[in-house]
């Protein structure tokens, strides 16, 4: 079915969490406000975020045989999701401004899913490959603090960059050696499987003693 590889060619797990996660935190922050709304704006700029990254990476997903990505198998082609993102782009960017984001809220926004579209296209090759994430992981809960006119807690944008940045390195362990035949050289790459595993394991702990030693959990259960 044409629609479920469009929304394979998105990531669509990856993209379902942080919907999901959006959705949780606008319903915990913002009792009566639009949350379904919210979280589909947000969802808007993540098939952006992983539309983008299909086009970007089908050579390279050609010659590594990944017949699971939709325009490897020819579910969908190349011309058919490039006019699909383009149709896309003006609609999420007015949805995300001018939406339940609120303007200060989807500019924050808009600037992770331009962290994530310019990992697509360049950070992904750099040592720097976990800048975007760090950036895009943070914009996201102070987009949705600025929705409800509140300042976001440092500490739950700090929380939210960790956790990117873990994702980032658990993310690439699949591809790793495929990434490296195609010249990947993104950080992980660079430092490799084990120490790649290492770094997860410091930033999940490093969230956890956040979690314990911090009042954010305390904060956001009195959100309400």
């Amino acid at each position: 079915m044409i629609v479920v590889a469009f929304a394979r060619a998105a990531h669509f797990g990856p993209a379902m969490l942080i919907t999901t996660i959006s959705y949780a935190l606008s319903t915990l922050l913002w009792r009566e406000g639009p949350a379904v709304a919210l979280a589909f704006t947000v969802f808007l700029g993540q098939l952006l975020i992983g539309w983008s990254n299909d086009i970007y990476d089908y050579r390279d997903d050609l010659i590594h045989h990944r017949i699971k990505k939709p325009l490897v198998s020819g579910e969908i082609t190349t011309r058919s999701l490039k006019r699909a993102t383009s149709l896309l782009t003006p609609f999420a960017v007015i949805a995300i401004l001018l939406g339940p984001l609120g303007f200060k809220g989807g500019a924050v926004y808009l600037l992770g899913v331009g962290c994530g579209i310019t990992y697509n296209f360049y950070f992904k090759f750099k040592i720097t490959s976990p800048l975007p994430y760090l950036i895009a992981c943070a914009a996201l809960p102070a987009s949705i603090f600025y929705a409800v006119d509140r300042s976001p807690p440092i500490l739950v944008c700090v929380i939210g960059s960790l956790l990117g940045v873990a994702f980032h390195f658990a993310n690439v362990l699949k591809d790793l050696d495929a990434d490296r035949k195609s010249q990947i050289r993104g950080l992980p790459q660079r430092v490799g499987r084990g120490l790649s595993l290492l770094l997860i394991f410091l930033i999940l702990v490093a969230v956890f003693v956040i979690l314990i030693v911090s009042p954010v959990l305390t904060e956001l259960s009195s959100s309400r």
